[in-house]
């Protein structure tokens, strides 16, 4: 057996044993990092070498846009923001069936837009929604699924984390056109789910809203949500036209968020020292990871790992629709059992390589991957945003997948779209002259 397979299996069992016994996922990768490195050198050199690989990891200017985006993020889920965001999708969304759950929906994807943030989203959304939807009639079970299954379009729709970490393991690739790859998926996304919800609203007799009385009541409602989809503008605008990078457009985004929260009156200066708490240590665990899996980037580069996992899985078949579809079922069932960010930073190295040899571009494997982990969000065991959305949705976890499994193959149906259509993701890059 060669070394790449020794190591590789090392890592792996190893990873499985410490993370089953409870060990934090930062601490189980540098461990068995380290110990899948050791058959090939020295005790000392490697835990020297692994030290110094964390911190050249998270030596990276374009890193700080992560923190910053967290700290906009939880600005935003307290700052009143969601309600005009509310009001404003009510305004498209106002005479179609069901129309509070498609209202959740729209409301779902401009919030993530802006906060970037899948489970923020869940929680603002469906603590607002929810209670009026029960009180028009509406299923808890219904109206948290359709809140679960929407609320990673945030993930998807710049600006978005998880896209930074994957553009720094990656070797590099464009934040910009990553941020512009993601909007026709995360938009189809959510529309798959519009569907759905249309379907089971038809089916169960769901009404339509009254509505907004007269054109000067809906110029209002567009007027207040304004500031805050001027956010959209401000930030992605200047990020894609070259006036800052990702990086200042995350500052950019923390301020104007805390000034027109502080302008709605949503929070007061008191409230700024809890929420920086907050995200300084969503902040910490993110950034440890990913300094802690450049020793995982290192050991397996070194031992040839990725080389080894793509020779193998090329001897499966030698036709890329088939490797592409071996990978995505493999990513989903990668995302039910690991967080999004583990995820990203531990498979990418494996299989973008594979994907680049059968000449898939980085991009376009960027978003494929991520659009995987996002559905592992809201499926057991950790999926973050199911959990949140069911409790948000005072509904229990076994009440919600049934309905969630429509939602699922709507969105397996686009996930497949996206993996054998390229042009879904490259169109807008390519458009704006990133790829």
């Amino acid at each position: 057996m060669s070394i790449a397979w020794v190591s590789g299996l090392i890592i792996l069992v190893l990873l499985v044993i410490l993370l089953l016994a409870g060990v934090p996922i930062a601490i189980a990768l540098a461990v068995s990092s380290i110990a899948a490195i050791l058959p090939v050198l020295d005790f000392q050199p490697a835990v020297l070498t692994g030290a110094q690989r964390i911190f050249s990891g998270i030596s990276v200017f374009s890193l700080l846009a992560i923190p910053f985006f967290i700290l906009a993020g939880n600005i935003m889920n307290k700052g009143g923001i969601a309600v005009r965001l509310i009001n404003f999708a009510k305004l498209f969304t106002g005479r179609i069936p069901g129309a509070l759950a498609h209202t959740n929906a729209v409301a779902n994807m401009l919030f993530g837009a802006i906060s970037g943030s899948g489970t923020a989203a869940a929680s603002a959304m469906g603590s607002i929604i929810g209670p009026i939807e029960e009180e028009e009639g509406y299923d808890r079970e219904f109206s948290a699924a359709a809140n679960i299954a929407t609320a990673p379009t945030g993930l998807l729709i710049p600006p978005s984390n998880v896209m930074i970490t994957y553009s720094l393991v990656s070797g590099g690739t464009s934040v910009a056109a990553l941020f512009m790859a993601g909007y026709i998926p995360g938009i189809l996304w959510g529309v798959a789910c519009m569907a759905v919800i249309y379907f089971f609203a038809k089916k169960k007799g769901y009404k339509k809203l009254k509505g907004f009385s007269g054109s000067k009541e809906k110029l209002k409602v567009a007027f207040q949500a304004i500031p805050a989809l001027l956010m959209i503008v401000i930030v992605i605008g200047g990020i894609i036209s070259g006036i800052f990078t990702a990086t200042e457009g995350s500052v950019v985004a923390v301020v104007y968020s805390l000034v027109l929260s502080l302008i709605y009156k949503s929070i007061s200066i008191k409230d700024v020292p809890q929420i920086i708490k907050d995200s300084a240590e969503m902040s910490g665990i993110i950034i440890f990871l990913i300094g802690v899996s450049s020793i995982m980037s290192w050991v397996m580069a070194f031992t040839g790992i990725p080389s080894a996992v793509s020779e193998a899985m090329l001897s499966i078949s030698n036709n890329k629709y088939v490797i592409l579809f071996i990978i995505n079922i493999l990513l989903l069932i990668i995302g039910t059992f690991m967080d999004m960010t583990p995820a990203c930073l531990i498979f990418t190295p494996i299989f973008l390589p594979i994907c680049q040899a059968l000449g898939m571009n980085t991009v376009h494997f960027g978003i494929m991957m991520i659009m995987n982990l996002c559905i592992g969000t809201i499926t057991p065991p950790v999926g973050t945003t199911l959990f949140v959305g069911v409790k948000v949705g005072k509904t229990k976890i076994e009440s919600v997948i049934q309905p969630l499994l429509f939602y699922f193959a709507a969105i397996f149906i686009v996930l497949m779209l996206v993996t054998y259509i390229p042009t879904i993701s490259m169109w807008l890059p390519s458009l704006m002259g990133y790829v």
